[in-house]
């Protein structure tokens, strides 16, 4: 594990309670493990290693969000959404592929709703020409895969799903 990803999984780990990991645990029906930190100290956690990593290009941004999402776990899952929430401006149309992988494996739709409203659609909204036309048509598989947690995120970042 890198530097970051061991800095960001030990502050998660510090920062959780056991009252917390069990309400986490059955809000999520253990789809997840959970450590038990509140959506504020993963926000944080964030914050406090983008201040202490402060050289991350957009390739340590993906991978450390990889890195994080390979372990099912919950916190870990959710700092790597709002890594790419905070670093949306620096991603690009070939990291739809990364982020479809993402909602794959989420778990559940606290993961996938932020993935696919606060990443993927204000990607979309930036890209332009090739790059916007080849990320529509992975949308557009999306909308049509059997998954049905990726036809609800393509229909988030179209703006079109109901709540």
């Amino acid at each position: 594990m890198s530097e970051a990803g061991e800095f960001m999984d030990h502050t998660l780990q510090m920062e959780s309670t056991w009252e917390k990991a069990a309400e986490a645990s059955e809000r999520l029906g253990g789809a997840l493990k959970v450590y038990g930190a509140s959506v504020g100290a993963v926000r944080g956690t964030v914050r406090d290693t983008l201040k202490r990593y402060k050289n991350l290009d957009h390739d340590d941004v993906t991978a450390l969000s990889s890195e994080l999402y390979a372990e099912p776990v919950f916190e870990r899952r959710l700092a790597a959404v709002v890594l790419l929430q905070t670093k949306v401006g620096i991603l690009v149309n070939t990291d739809l592929t990364r982020i479809e992988g993402f909602i794959r494996q989420a778990g559940t739709r606290e993961l996938v709703d932020p993935l696919a409203k606060d990443v993927v659609r204000p990607l979309m909204a930036r890209l332009e020409g090739q790059a916007k036309e080849r990320a529509e048509r992975v949308l557009e598989r999306w909308a049509a895969d059997p998954d049905p947690e990726l036809r609800h995120a393509a229909a988030l970042a179209a703006g079109t799903a109901t709540p």
